[in-house]
């Protein structure tokens, strides 16, 4: 891999990474792929699920990411292009010239994806047409909020992976108030986004009115998501097993919780960061899909299976891909909960100590 990284070099560019140290000073560039074929899914993580961490790692290897130091209001052609970047939906070739040749050095973040070689920019020329639909020159050209825009282009389906490049490339906004943003922020921040948008939509909808399970296990991660009749609600449980690379201090598995009421909430999930808003998001955007709504609880089970951070993407591919599946139904909550106990380590009983939602007695959740 090291011999392919050169000084100069050319290739298909799949995105923008936008640093946050030195905020509001940071390394913005390109993420430029050092192989043409499949340059198109090696930073789309809704490409990856079914992967395992050697081939997501393997995948991450290819892309080389070009720095320069910007303030994140800057306004000149370096961003210009960075923005042409972003908002295509196709890879954009361009010719990069670094500093010296780009160093190889696998990092990891628990908010985005992993990051392979990286060199700092002397010089990029964008040498492609990026491909920018016209439904998204309409949307960005409107006087409009950030949040606004994003909202906008989701109902024109574009998903979540494209809008968290297009807001860390500082396009978006009114006028006086576009800035790029740092990738693991604009990551949370359209999740949060699409999360209250759909929530709007479902608090509209007739409740389901039986007990549903959805289950999913992918990358050492195990989910299940119950739903119960009556209005939105939204609860996610963390809990961390003993000996994985968070916890290897730890003797038994540590539970933690949040938690939102109906009218939704304003405070960040300190708890589980962005975990909680990429599982909030897909769990909405099943709701909404099925046009019901329901007090919906996420059983997050991380074993030491997970061998390394890949990104929130984990949570928010495996939550999708259980709400896309037929649900286990049941006629009441004690069914419901003796199912999900089949296939969770830890006794139900300990969560629902810590549950905001399953300490709400209501007879007909028993009946």
């Amino acid at each position: 891999m090291e011999d392919r990284l050169k000084q100069e070099m050319f290739g298909p560019s799949t995105s923008v990474f936008v640093g946050w140290k030195d905020y509001p000073s940071v390394y913005v560039g390109p993420m430029t792929s050092i192989e043409e074929e499949r340059s198109d899914i090696l930073d789309n993580p809704g490409a990856w699920y079914g992967m395992g961490f050697d081939d997501i790692i393997a995948a991450r290897s290819l892309l080389v990411r070009g720095k320069q130091k910007h303030p994140v209001k800057e306004k000149g052609r370096f961003t210009e292009r960075m923005q042409e970047i972003a908002l295509s939906v196709r890879p954009v070739d361009v010719e990069t010239r670094y500093k010296s040749r780009p160093r190889f050095s696998m990092s990891f973040s628990p908010i985005s994806q992993p990051m392979g070689a990286s060199g700092e920019l002397e010089r990029i020329h964008v040498a492609d047409n990026p491909v920018i639909p016209s439904r998204v020159d309409y949307v960005i050209s409107d006087d409009l909020r950030a949040s606004e825009q994003v909202s906008a282009l989701f109902e024109r389906n574009f998903d979540v992976y494209y809008l968290t490049n297009v807001l860390a490339s500082g396009v978006l906004g009114l006028d006086q108030d576009k800035r790029m943003v740092p990738t693991r922020w604009s990551i949370t921040a359209v999740d949060d986004i699409l999360g209250k948008e759909l929530m709007k939509h479902i608090r509209d909808c007739p409740t389901i009115n039986e007990f549903q399970v959805y289950s999913n296990t992918y990358l050492g991660n195990h989910f299940e998501i119950l739903a119960i009749p009556g209005a939105w609600e939204f609860e996610q449980f963390e809990a961390w097993s003993p000996n994985t690379l968070w916890t290897q201090s730890a003797e038994e598995f540590s539970i933690v919780e949040e938690h939102e009421p109906h009218e939704g909430r304003w405070d960040y999930a300190y708890n589980e960061g962005g975990g909680y808003y990429a599982g909030r998001f897909a769990v909405a955007e099943a709701m909404n899909r099925m046009r019901r709504q329901a007090r919906c609880i996420i059983f997050r089970e991380i074993y030491d299976t997970y061998l390394m951070p890949v990104g929130v993407w984990e949570v928010r591919e495996n939550v999708r891909k259980a709400m896309e599946k037929q649900p286990k139904k049941f006629t009441n909550l004690k069914a419901a909960l003796e199912d999900i106990q089949n296939r969770l380590m830890i006794n139900i009983q300990k969560y629902i100590e810590k549950s905001q939602i399953l300490r709400q007695r209501r007879i007909t959740d028993y009946t």
